[in-house]
């Protein structure tokens, strides 16, 4: 299944929302959207597009309802999932965790273009398992830049086959969090500050901590 959505924020009126495919998006708050499944994605063989667009002087909060639940298909265990950000105004991007369950294999790749002026905060949470499981894969990247100029190239590898992968001590949940052009935060991890400015916050362990 191909899964497509796409929501578009402008300055003083409700974001315009597209969707297609097992993913919905529901407005919740002036400015907040919320996905939601409307079916069971991803599975193994399945792909979701997700875009983004904040133009000046408009606000987008981005939320899910749920964790998201990867599984494999009948025929193949890798999904993949694609984010496109576009910010000229201010983005907040913080879903609820991505679990990669059974044997599954999930490639997540986000591209963020900033203008200037533009404020963004995109966390992203994974765990690779249940209860009992750690034969998933997950690897996501991250490329921003901010007016042509790069800011960040970020990529995280986790679970079975990854380059951290070690049956004592290997890392098995991950936080990620970019923030731009903020370096006052509070959030979980190491937080390194970027040399074209704002920072990124890292933090690795066996299971994510409890939502604050």
């Amino acid at each position: 299944m191909r899964s497509q959505v796409t929501v578009i924020a402008r300055p003083d009126r409700s974001p315009h929302i597209e969707c297609a495919g097992g993913i919905a998006a529901r407005l919740t708050g002036p400015d907040t959207v919320h996905l939601v499944s409307s079916a069971a994605t991803p599975l193994g063989g399945d792909t979701i597009e997700i875009r983004l667009v904040v133009h000046h002087g408009a606000r987008l909060a981005l939320r899910t309802v749920a964790a998201t639940v990867v599984l494999p298909g009948a025929g193949t265990v890798e999904s993949r999932a694609s984010w496109a950000l576009e910010v000229a105004g201010d983005l907040d991007v913080d879903p609820q965790p991505t679990i990669v369950a059974a044997a599954s294999r999930h490639v997540a790749t986000t591209r963020l273009h900033l203008a200037l002026g533009g404020s963004v905060r995109y966390v992203e949470r994974v765990q690779i398992g249940r209860s009992g499981e750690r034969q998933g894969f997950w690897s996501g990247s991250l490329h921003a830049d901010v007016d042509g100029t790069p800011l960040l190239r970020h990529r995280v590898e986790l679970g079975a086959g990854s380059l951290a992968d070690d049956d004592i001590a290997a890392p098995l949940a991950s936080i990620s969090e970019l923030r731009y052009p903020r370096t006052d935060v509070d959030a979980a991890g190491t937080t390194l500050e970027l040399a074209a400015g704002g920072c990124l916050s890292t933090w690795q362990g066996e299971r994510l901590p409890p939502a604050r």
